[in-house]
């Protein structure tokens, strides 16, 4: 199989092996990932593709070798010449699924791209807090039942939105280029958070945001606030609050960047898994939508994103929960950082593992332990 000038190593699963001395990929470009899933042992099993002719690959920053079977029929190239893209239909969701439809047309010439518009649970029930609803997996669920009945080809997601564990038979098959991953204060009084005066009502969907912030300030009064972007910022001009908390990307990809009043330091919000990352969900067995899907992947942010969700995974979170992962790259060496707290913020624990980009997955397992040997799952099991 082929795709943008790439060779599929094979069209089969890879075991996490080590690397005989010396073979390596030097450049990561040389690498594009068509997909993951993490095994019942703790590894992962990866699936890529490989610029020219390499015996092995690193496509995850985990060395694998080529499995020595190759079936006749793994050369032969694999057409599609159009994908069905499912998404909620607010201004935010449909902003995503425009920008990867431009993506996926600009790299596959002639591909016809069709938008099929949703109505999630989430978006129907604009009341209930998420946390009661079973959590943003609210957003996803109706968009994923359209990949599994054949409706549509590929469902693209906010990735803060997406449970850790996906559904059997579908996978995480590419990720979009980050925008800004930081939670921004928006209010049209004053210009910081820590200018605001003492019971100020700050309004926010996120119990992590809210917990983080009420650290920070306690003397602000938190509030629920759900609805769309619109909506949230017509209740803030209309005076139900002081201040609101929004995600930053989100911001900018509506055009409403201005709005924003300040960016909030990770150190002071940690942001939610995947937060400013568009992902992109298809049928595990769909191999010839991943090839095209392998063409608009960015490695950086699969790999930063993959490392954020494995601590949420690894404590059997939802997104409901008040959790935060964050991992950053910097001249190739990696940065994680994770928060977990009780509903009520009495008791929060943090944890945090810096190293060699190649080593964000072992990074991941890591703060994922200290968090278990600290007390997160009785801290998570508190959560009504």
């Amino acid at each position: 199989m082929s795709v943008a000038g790439m060779s599929l190593v094979s069209g089969a699963w890879f075991r996490r092996y080590r690397a005989p001395a010396g073979l390596k990929f030097s450049r990561f470009s040389d690498v594009l990932l068509i997909g993951a899933d993490s095994d019942r042992k703790g590894g992962y099993n990866v699936a890529f593709f490989v610029r020219g002719s390499f015996p092995l690959g690193t496509g995850f920053g985990i060395t694998a070798r080529l499995l020595e079977s190759h079936a006749g029929d793994d050369d032969r190239t694999v057409t599609l010449d159009r994908i069905r893209i499912a998404t909620r239909e607010s201004a935010l969701a449909m902003w995503q699924a425009n920008y990867v439809k431009s993506a996926l047309e600009l790299a596959h010439p002639g591909l016809r791209v069709d938008i099929l518009g949703m109505t999630t649970e989430g978006d129907r029930n604009k009341e209930s807090p998420l946390r009661q609803m079973g959590g943003k997996g609210v957003f996803v669920k109706e968009l994923e039942m359209a990949l599994m009945e054949g409706r549509a080809d590929i469902a693209v997601h906010s990735m803060k939105d997406v449970p850790a564990v996906l559904p059997q038979g579908l996978v995480l098959a590419a990720m979009c280029e980050r925008d800004d991953p930081r939670d921004a204060l928006v209010t049209n009084r004053f210009d910081a958070l820590e200018k605001m005066p003492a019971g100020s009502r700050i309004g926010s969907s996120s119990l992590r945001r809210r917990l983080q912030l009420q650290q920070v300030r306690p003397d602000l009064e938190y509030l629920e606030l759900r609805g769309n972007v619109d909506t949230r910022l017509r209740r803030l001009d209309q005076g139900d609050f002081e201040g609101i908390i929004l995600a930053a990307a989100g911001l900018r990809r509506l055009g409403l960047e201005d709005r924003i009043t300040a960016r909030i330091d990770p150190v002071m919000s940690l942001p939610s898994a995947g937060q400013g990352a568009v992902g992109i969900e298809c049928r595990e067995d769909a191999t010839a939508v991943k090839m095209l899907l392998a063409a608009i992947n960015d490695a950086d942010t699969q790999f930063c994103v993959t490392c954020e969700r494995m601590i949420s995974a690894g404590l059997g979170a939802s997104c409901s929960l008040p959790i935060a992962a964050f991992a950053q790259i910097v001249d190739d060496r990696i940065h994680l950082s994770s928060y977990v707290s009780d509903t009520a913020g009495q008791s929060t624990l943090r944890a945090s593992r810096s190293g060699p980009r190649l080593s964000g997955l072992d990074l991941a397992r890591q703060v994922t332990a200290e968090l278990i040997s600290g007390g997160a799952l009785r801290l998570i099991n508190q959560v009504p």
